[in-house]
């Protein structure tokens, strides 16, 4: 058996598994036909997948710094060293965060459709850039000495421009899908974009690293952008805003925009009306902790067991070997889990789950302040991801619907995954500084206080206020449920 099927064999297992579980639930009646609901398959799934591969040329950058740091940039100084990549990924995300300004009002303007296109072209060429300029890196080619002497610069520019575009993805799959579910339905798709997003990190991480130790460190980058170039063209030919762009009755969604027939709002009216939302406004806040939270733990765990193995000897346990497959299935599970509960016991509410799941991760945090230098780090940290996906399904992908309305779903779905990122911006830049430095000797090993163990402290206990916060606000939103406006 090929490696890469033997390693996605768990993943399709649980997706067989999980799927026949789904179709044994109390079913959710809507009148829906059969011509509906297939043509709503064939629209979210190549929508999805595209969300997915976003994620593998997003997520490419962290699994590219196992190739940078291990080239020397002379004084033991690495390409890519631990505060570098803080930088990188901070810069990116910060703007990804801000971007919804820009972005969520024109998704809400020129559909979803636009906006899956736009993400996906822009984060190919930005993929693209990324690898020519490893090519010249590498090759010792045009350009050499200026990658070299400013590689944080340029990366940060190029990865600043990926991630611009790759903040279309999410608003584009919950603007398209607004139109195409209803409320009730809402927490079953929640389990789906916590799929779809499970799916991703495992291509980013799994594949990634077969592609980076199989074909070298330029493929990291050309291999997504392939990828997307083929699904920019299906989603090009199969995508559609709404049914009736499919030649199918549209439906009465039930959400925050259900009655509002009158005309588009202005989006700077939208914004401020949004903003003035608490119940927007503190779903956004908990996805700000949810972004810090599960950006520390996928992008530094892997880190933070390479850079200690020779005390703690984590980079070959199972965990570390198998990170991509088993962020998915927790990711899988977690978004299963919260849907599931999320329609069919707490009748579409969003802030149980939110709560629950908080709940498990700051237990979790603090459990890892004491056993982060043990085998059980692994595991705790998969568990901990399992909980963070869960909720941001939930809230990113199924309550921004239903409080923003599928009319003004872009800007509400901008603010909330925009705070994600905000969190995560926030979480790079303080680890850049408050995480050891690793450095190099003659012989390309790693040394310095990175390989202790105990300076990593800051680590897991940098969790701790985040998850408590996450949860106080989870609770404030546990009855809160979206209703429908009126045209005047």
């Amino acid at each position: 058996m090929p490696a890469w099927l033997e390693k996605f064999s768990p993943i399709l297992i649980l997706l067989i598994a999980i799927t026949l579980v789904i179709l044994r639930l109390p079913r959710i009646e809507l009148g829906h036909s059969e011509a509906y609901k297939k043509r709503r398959i064939m629209n979210w799934l190549p929508l999805g997948l595209t969300y997915a591969f976003l994620y593998m040329g997003r997520y490419n950058l962290k699994v590219s710094k196992s190739g940078f740091e291990e080239i020397s940039i002379g004084d033991g100084q690495s390409l890519m060293s631990n505060a570098a990549f803080g930088y990188i990924f901070a810069a990116g995300t910060l703007v990804y965060g801000v971007s919804f300004l820009i972005n969520g009002p024109l998704t809400d303007r020129l559909g979803g459709r636009f906006s899956i296109l736009m993400g996906a072209g822009g984060s190919l060429l930005a993929n693209l850039l990324m690898g020519l300029v490893t090519m010249s890196l590498l090759a010792h080619g045009p350009g050499f000495d200026l990658f070299a002497a400013h590689f944080t610069l340029v990366f940060s520019i190029l990865y600043a421009m990926n991630m611009y575009f790759q903040s279309f993805g999410a608003v584009a799959i919950v603007k398209v899908n607004s139109a195409w579910f209803h409320v009730r339905e809402r927490g079953v798709f929640g389990a789906i974009f916590g799929i779809l997003i499970s799916l991703g990190i495992y291509f980013a991480f799994d594949w990634g690293r077969m592609i980076l130790e199989g074909f070298g460190l330029v493929w990291v980058f050309m291999v997504p952008a392939a990828i997307l170039t083929l699904f920019w063209l299906i989603d090009a030919a199969v995508v559609k805003d709404t049914p009736a762009g499919a030649g199918l009755p549209d439906i009465d969604t039930a959400d925050a925009s259900s009655g509002d027939e009158g005309p588009p709002l202005g989006a700077l009216t939208v914004f401020k009306m949004m903003l003035r939302n608490p119940i927007i406004m503190t779903i956004a806040f908990i996805e700000f902790c949810s972004g810090f939270l599960r950006q520390a733990i996928m992008q530094w765990f892997r880190t933070f067991a390479k850079q200690t193995d020779a005390t703690l000897h984590l980079k070959d346990s199972f965990v570390y070997d198998n990170w991509g497959m088993l962020l998915c299935c927790a990711g899988i599970l977690g978004g299963v889990f919260a849907g599931t509960i999320s329609d069919h016991l707490f009748k579409s509410r969003r802030g149980p789950v939110a709560a629950i799941l908080y709940a498990g991760m700051l237990i979790s945090a603090i459990v890892l302040v004491f056993t982060y230098t043990t085998p059980l780090v692994g595991w705790l940290v998969i568990f901990m991801s399992l909980c963070v996906i869960g909720v941001h399904g939930m809230l990113s992908g199924t309550a921004s619907m239903d409080f923003g309305g599928k009319k003004n779903v872009g800007i509400a779905v901008g603010i909330i995954d925009g705070f994600v990122y905000l969190g995560t911006a926030f979480m790079s830049g303080l680890y850049a500084f408050i995480l050891p430095e690793e450095g190099l000797d003659a012989s390309g090993h790693l040394i310095g206080e990175a390989t202790d163990p105990a300076k990593w402290i800051a680590w897991p206990l940098s969790m701790i206020p985040v998850a408590l916060i996450g949860l106080l606000l989870a609770r404030r939103v546990w009855n809160a449920t979206p209703l429908p406006r009126k045209s005047h």
